[in-house]
Formats: C-alpha cells, structure tokens, sequence
C-alpha cells in the first residue's frame, strides 16, 4: 500500500510557514549582504589603500595579513550567530509547523 504523502501545498500556504519563510530569508540575506561587504573590503583596501594595508602591527606581521586573517573569525562568528539564531527561533518555529502538518491533510 502507498503510503501518503504530504500535502505541501497545504504547508506552503500557512501563514506560519510564510512568516517562518520570511523572517529566515530576511535573516539569512542580511548575513549574505554583511558577509560579501566584508570579504570585498580586503580586494578593494589592498588596492585603494596599499599603505594601510602594508602597517606593521607586530614583526612581520603588518594589516592586511590580520585582516586577511579576520575573515576566518568573521566566517565562524556569522556561523555561530546563525545557529544560536536558528536554534532559538527558527527551530521552534519549524517544530511547531512540523506538528501540525499532518492535520493539514495528506494527498495519495
């Protein structure tokens, strides 16, 4: 015997989904645009501002390669922010549409 599937269109329509849908794109599109600022600013600052970039902090070590160095804490810090995010707020969200999908009625 088939077993049956959900109904998605069902889903899609409920507005707990539409609101879960929305606030983790507007979330998710505002890590995206913060994250494509900070990765370009290395490119554009080393060559608009090669001085700057060539400081020395400490021996050898000088701007850039700290800034260089930054994206990797900055790649963490929005993976760590999307989680406790996702964990908070997204997840409930999820689990609460999750629950009351199977009385939104199933196709064959």
């Amino acid at each position: 015997m088939a077993q049956p599937s959900m109904n998605w269109v069902a889903i899609d329509s409920d507005p707990r989904f539409q609101e879960l849908h929305q606030k983790k794109s507007r979330f998710l599109w505002g890590l995206m645009i913060f994250s494509i600022v900070y990765y370009f600013l290395l490119p554009i600052g080393a060559g608009y501002f090669p001085a700057l970039f060539r400081v020395k902090i400490w021996g050898p070590i000088n701007f850039g390669i700290l800034f260089a160095l930054s994206e990797f804490i900055v790649a963490w810090g929005i993976a760590w922010i999307y989680a406790r995010r996702a964990n908070t707020e997204f997840d409930t969200m999820s689990e609460q549409i999750n629950r009351l999908a199977a009385s939104m009625g199933a196709t064959k």
